[in-house]
């Protein structure tokens, strides 16, 4: 995550300077805190749910992907999921390590897939298959951090709500999540598999799992608007690029979200913790199935040392780089645990320790494309799942 400490430094810095600076509260209409749990999206029903709690996934949700894996002839006792993490550029490793399991001819068909920050963009990918392999190669081989962000000048900076423009990020977004790729997703979507992609929603301090399929099956005019939105949302890093405004209403009123990283809250999810698939068979008088999920950490668990220069700008970098690495060890072994619990088959991989080539700069190319590499070599050759956390 060295590639957003940079930000996140220079955000913390810029708030200690600027703390008694002009107010942007005149910019927003933000959810009143009673109304935080009543919010919709006009013209929208059933397409997110809080990451946190199983409250708002009622049982017509599940018997609605029951209904549809039924119908698509989906009758296989054997499910797999696909959790993929965030990491900035790291994400590299995640794209390499799928386009190298479709050339070994093994991957399966993910009836879930889920996605975080970077992880969102790789898991829309994955989501559809094969056939999307070039354009994840594309986004991952042959960017650049110019075709990612702009730095802002000092005096944009002061009346600012981040430190870079991620300008350059949504023209790349709106040039694969196209007209065709958001029919592709509802097709899918439409035959019981689902695609789900975490944000988090800053006002509230909660994860919120938006279901794209939902979104993209609506037949909303702006569907394909709203789906760039949430995967931009989920890889703004606080601080680094400026949050993503939701239109909401509630109460008759209209009010606007405000969306960042979906690695803040959860660096790789799957469900929330008190949901559980085991129940939900019983429930259904589901028969026995066998089901696996693979976890793709876009990072290291490995510690690695270095040494801290006594000054602000290390401590805090090294402290956030920690904070990150740990969250996401955490959420291995929660996914873990949740997995054990309903008797899903457990798979993880995370870039090897041996993998020990540095990045210059944010999001360079070289950087990227070795670690793309390595994660294709590591897929084409047999992926060495992990089958606990470390």
């Amino acid at each position: 995550m060295k590639r957003v400490q940079m930000f996140l430094l220079m955000a913390v810095s810029l708030a200690l300077l600027s703390c008694a600076g002009p107010t942007v509260d005149s910019l927003r209409d933000p959810v009143p805190e009673p109304l935080v749990n009543n919010t919709v999206v006009p013209g929208y029903s059933r397409i997110r749910y809080w990451g946190d709690t199983d409250e708002s996934i009622s049982p017509d949700v599940v018997a609605e992907v029951f209904a549809q894996q039924k119908a698509a002839g989906m009758t296989s006792p054997e499910r797999s999921f696909l959790a993929i993490s965030g990491g900035g550029s790291n994400g590299a490793f995640g794209a390499g390590l799928l386009t190298g399991w479709t050339e070994a001819g093994t991957r399966p068909e993910f009836a879930i897939v889920t996605g975080v920050s970077t992880g969102a963009l790789i898991a829309t990918f994955a989501f559809l298959g094969p056939p999307y392999d070039s354009n994840l190669t594309k986004a991952y081989t042959r960017v650049s951090g110019e075709d990612i962000y702009r730095k802002r000048g000092f005096l944009g900076l002061v009346s600012s709500d981040s430190v870079a423009d991620n300008t350059p990020l949504r023209h790349m977004v709106e040039l694969y999540v196209t007209d065709q790729m958001v029919a592709d997703v509802a097709r899918e979507h439409k035959r019981g598999r689902r695609l789900l992609v975490g944000t988090t929603n800053l006002d509230a301090g909660r994860p919120v799992i938006w279901d794209i399929g939902a979104i993209a099956s609506s037949g909303e005019a702006s569907r394909r608007q709203l789906i760039q939105d949430i995967l931009i949302a989920s890889a703004s890093v606080p601080g680094a690029f400026p949050p993503v405004k939701i239109k909401v209403v509630a109460d008759g009123q209209t009010f606007d979200e405000m969306h960042v990283d979906g690695g803040t809250s959860n660096q790789a999810f799957l469900f929330p913790s008190n949901f559980s698939v085991k129940d939900n068979d019983r429930r259904f008088n589901r028969g026995k199935l066998k089901r696996e999920l693979f976890v793709i950490r876009n990072g290291k668990v490995t510690p690695e040392f270095t040494q801290v220069k006594p000054r602000l700008a290390s401590i805090v970098s090294r402290s956030i780089s920690t904070l990150i690495k740990t969250q996401g060890i955490g959420d291995l072994y929660r996914l873990y645990a949740n997995a054990q619990r309903d008797g899903i088959a457990f798979r993880a991989i995370w870039i090897p320790e041996s993998f020990t080539k540095t990045e210059p700069s944010p999001f360079d190319t070289a950087y990227m494309k070795a670690l793309y590499e390595l994660g294709f070599e590591m897929g084409r050759n047999g992926i060495p799942w992990e089958k606990s956390p470390p």
